[in-house]
C-alpha cells in the first residue's frame, strides 16, 4: 500500500521519471542568525541532545545526500531522512 505522505505515488505515476526527496532535519544556516548567540546556543544544544548523532546538521550533509540521489539511477520513490536520527527519537 502506498502512503500519501511519501513520494511513492508520484514515482508510480511518473515512472520512468525518478522521484526522490530529502527530508532535512535542523541544518546550520543563516536562518538562525536572528537569534541571539545565547538563544542559538540553547537551540543547537537542545537539537544535539534530542538527536541520535548528537549534533546539528551541516549544509554539506544535505549536499552529500543530494549527490547520492543524483548518482543513483536505479532509485525512485524514496525519502532520504537527513536528520541525525531525530525522527527515530
Amino acid at each position: 500500500m502506498l502512503k500519501s505522505f511519501t513520494n511513492q505515488t508520484p514515482a508510480v505515476e511518473l515512472a520512468p521519471i525518478r522521484i526522490n526527496n530529502i527530508v532535512a532535519g535542523v541544518i546550520k544556516t543563516n536562518l538562525w542568525d536572528n537569534l541571539s548567540e545565547e538563544d542559538r546556543f540553547k537551540f543547537y544544544k537542545y537539537i544535539e541532545d534530542s538527536s541520535l548523532l548528537k549534533r546539528v546538521g551541516e549544509p554539506e550533509d544535505i549536499a552529500q545526500a543530494f549527490l547520492y540521489l543524483i548518482k543513483q539511477s536505479y532509485t525512485t520513490g524514496q525519502s532520504l531522512f537527513i536528520d541525525g536520527g531525530a525522527v527515530l527519537v
